[in-house]
């Protein structure tokens, strides 16, 4: 499928085997064991999957792999030019793993850039997986890497700022060290990390990737050694994907290209429109800056966050059209206090020293009428401001 169209590829991509199979949609398996008559036959290949590399037998265990999860892995590495993709329960868990994976190799040292999302952000400091962190700017990176880093990690657009950063130059400043980039904001539909040096792309599926508010999970593409490392530990660990999230999430895929290209034209016209009201003091949105990464990133994406010079709380709760939530990617548009709710976890003083302030709102654009949003986004922002 690689030589067609991405719009092409989503809908496809996983599915190429069902006519086949004589079926139309994808088969939904939630066994969580497989029947055999022959142990010693399972025995020989649990020896195989339990080093994490995959093989062409039948299924044997949930905890081991289910295939209409691996449809999406499969579906998901296409996406984003890679060699395999491991999915897990949640993005914290698909980060957690990545983590596991470099306290194992040996290179528990992991260097980061700030802003990160909220808890990514605190399980680097709190340690609590056997990691130490270097907090860093893009241009401190090279000085950063030590003989024990295992991980060079990054949000570009970053979470809540929209603060992009050269890929390729990140990957020429950590030399060895691997590249992981969270490309929950972008989808690989803007962005595709591995076409600039990165070595892991990681993403929060729960947003862009499910796209409807009813799934959970994270996935992580990469080389396919790498994701031997990640499948022995999602099978020690647990921290499995479930079927059902698997086939929405599959579902989800096909209709992502179209979904995000909607999604950000009206981004777009929201952000411009926001930077003249005067109850706005700072629209952030990728794409208004001079320094934008030449070519890293198709479009601006569907987040929008901006500062208010009243209330954030009292916008938040005027607001009709847009649903008040955490989380962000779903059909409908989303409006949320990062220091009240993603980012609220972080240290207040780091937290602002990141440019996450308290005036600040973020903005998860949907698929509903541009004058619409615009409209509710107004007599909010007025009713905050009287």
């Amino acid at each position: 499928m690689s030589t067609y169209s991405q719009r092409t590829r989503a809908v496809h991509a996983g599915r190429d085997d069902l006519t086949d199979l004589g079926v139309h949609a994808v088969p939904l398996d939630l066994s969580t064991t497989y029947p055999s008559r022959d142990s010693r036959a399972e025995a020989a290949r649990l020896d195989v999957l339990g080093t994490g590399a995959l093989d062409d037998g039948p299924p044997v265990y949930g905890r081991v792999g289910n295939p209409t999860v691996a449809r999406f892995e499969t579906a998901l590495a296409e996406l984003e030019g890679a060699e395999a993709a491991v999915a897990f329960g949640s993005g914290m868990a698909a980060l957690s793993a990545c983590l596991l994976a470099a306290v194992a190799a040996g290179r528990p040292h992991v260097i980061a850039i700030r802003p990160l999302y909220g808890t990514s952000d605190h399980l680097l400091a709190s340690g609590l997986l056997g990691t130490t962190v270097t907090w860093a700017a893009p241009d401190e990176v090279a000085a950063a890497v030590r003989p024990d880093t295992g991980l060079l990690i990054v949000e570009s657009p970053a979470n809540p700022t929209l603060t992009e950063v050269d890929l390729r130059r990140l990957t020429e400043a950590c030399g060895e060290v691997p590249l992981l980039v969270d490309n929950t904001f972008a989808t690989p539909v803007a962005q595709r990390p591995i076409e600039w040096g990165a070595r892991i792309v990681l993403h929060s599926a729960t947003k862009f990737l499910g796209g409807h508010g009813d799934v959970m999970a994270g996935v992580v593409a990469c080389t396919e050694e790498y994701a031997r490392t990640l499948r022995q530990i999602r099978f020690a660990t647990g921290g499995l994907l479930h079927p059902l999230a698997g086939y929405l999430l599959l579902r989800g895929l096909a209709t992502l290209p179209v979904r995000m290209a909607a999604a950000a034209a009206t981004a777009a016209e929201l952000a411009d429109r926001l930077a003249t009201h005067p109850a706005v003091s700072r629209v952030y949105y990728p794409g208004r800056t001079a320094d934008r990464p030449r070519g890293q990133m198709s479009g601006g994406g569907a987040i929008v966050s901006i500062e208010v010079a009243g209330d954030p709380h009292a916008v938040v709760a005027a607001v009709r059209v847009f649903t008040p939530a955490v989380s962000l990617g779903s059909v409908d548009s989303l409006i949320q206090h990062p220091a009240s709710l993603s980012h609220h976890i972080m240290d207040p003083q780091i937290r602002a020293a990141t440019g996450i302030g308290d005036r600040l709102l973020r903005l998860s654009i949907g698929l509903e009428d541009v004058e619409d949003l615009w409209a509710d986004l107004a007599q909010a922002l007025c009713r905050a401001g009287r």
